[in-house]
């Protein structure tokens, strides 16, 4: 928990639209006949990038958002072309205790760079909260209307998959806040998402899934992202007809451009460039809807599918589904609440009770967990994988913030 407060909100919001005209689109982008084929399928396309050249290279028409996240905005500033502007910031914060200091620096160079895509692109951008707010419901609502104030028809904010993170999110769209909702593994984690905290977009990370199989030797990981993705929309779309404003889902974390043609149909891709390139280079672009597909998934031999909780993925059980629908009827008081509740529900490895040793080794191993240090507890139902993945991600992203706020300390020091 950060204590801290609303800043000089004007002065700052003055300073990061500073010399930006989102009014204006820098290049007119043309339209190509690939793109439109996949469009045509009801999907929407995003650009999964904070670089702008790179998003240059394959932007058209067809396209409506980016998505960046704190990995990809890390990537940004460590090339150094925003450490005249670090100083610039830390000279109209001077006063500000130095550990708010640099969260606030980071919030302003997360909200510039979408700025300057939106600039460019003209579409819409996700941006993403600093991870430090991944548990501090204050922190997620006070920052998440600071972020879509500075730019309300374009700005998206993402939200982190924490208990704290649906309550956060909720009353953000409660609030009128664009939000999406981010780093969920399986569709019954995006049940509860829809249920509780209702976002604009939600997503499966859907090529994590596949490495975490070959990663640990427990499969070859073809279409296991897929399929948890397909059975992801089927859930989303039975919440869709309570929200007041529709949930979309987004097929992230893409890792091949035949993954274009596995999904086409689902409500919303994340493109990566490279897999974008690749598509062109590869793909008929004769795309049809697959969402009724079902994808067949392999275990390798040996491997038993109960004891890795293999259909957690897309499988939501009827107390899942039915714990979502509760919470949503009931909002819990505080994260606490919510996570004893579902504990209670027999739900226990949604919201697993992990040691500060277990949390460290995760953030050890990296964006995909060691299975067998986890072997006994997935077995035990106490824990499950995409919790562990979710987990994960938060710690991988956790470090490359830290990354980026070392950066900001440097200078400014």
């Amino acid at each position: 928990m950060i204590a801290y407060k609303s800043t000089t909100s004007d002065r700052i919001k003055d300073f990061i639209h500073k010399g930006i005209d989102i009014h204006r689109q820098e290049i007119q982008y043309a339209s190509d006949p690939f793109w439109k084929n996949l469009r045509n399928c009801s999907t929407e396309l995003w650009l999964d990038t904070g670089d702008m050249e790179e998003a240059a290279k394959i932007w058209t028409t067809e396209m409506s958002a980016l998505t960046t996240n704190n990995t990809l905005l890390n990537k940004e500033i460590q090339k150094g072309i925003y450490d005249d502007y670090i100083t610039e910031a830390n000279g109209i914060l001077k006063e500000m205790d130095p550990g708010l200091r640099i969260l606030e620096i980071a919030f302003i160079l997360n909200a510039r760079h979408g700025m300057r895509l939106v600039e460019r692109f003209g579409g819409k951008v996700s941006v993403e909260l600093h991870t430090d707010f991944a548990h501090d419901f204050d922190g997620i609502v006070e920052y998440g209307q600071r972020f879509f104030e500075i730019c309300p028809n374009h700005f998206i904010i993402k939200v982190p998959y924490t208990a704290t993170g649906l309550l956060g999110a909720r009353r953000l769209r409660e609030l009128g806040v664009a939000i999406n909702f981010t780093l969920e593994f399986s569709a019954r984690q995006n049940a509860l998402v829809a249920a509780i905290a209702k976002p604009n977009y939600l997503n499966v990370f859907l090529g994590r899934l596949g490495s975490y199989m070959v990663d640990n030797n427990l499969g070859d990981g073809k279409l296991v992202g897929e399929k948890a993705t397909l059975s992801a929309q089927k859930i989303v779309n039975y919440f869709k007809q309570q929200n007041p404003n529709p949930t979309k889902l987004i097929a992230a974390s893409l890792r091949n451009a035949g993954q274009l043609d596995n999904l086409a149909g689902v409500d919303v891709f994340t493109i990566p460039t490279k897999v974008a390139a690749d598509g062109k280079e590869t793909l008929s672009g004769d795309f049809t809807s697959r969402t009724e597909e079902i994808y067949p998934v392999t275990l390798n031999p040996g491997i038993s599918a109960d004891e890795i909780g293999f259909s957690k993925f897309w499988e939501v059980s009827q107390q899942e589904l039915d714990l979502a629908e509760e919470l949503a009827r009931d909002l819990p008081a505080d994260a606490e609440e919510l996570v004893k509740r579902a504990r209670n529900k027999g739900c226990a490895d949604m919201f697993p009770e992990l040691s500060e040793a277990e949390f460290r080794t995760i953030k050890a191993d990296g964006k995909i967990p060691v299975h067998e240090k986890w072997a006994k507890r997935i077995a035990a139902g106490e824990l499950a994988i995409d919790t562990l993945l979710n987990l994960a991600g938060l710690a991988s992203f956790a470090t490359d913030q830290e990354k980026l706020d070392e950066r900001i300390m440097k200078i400014i020091s």
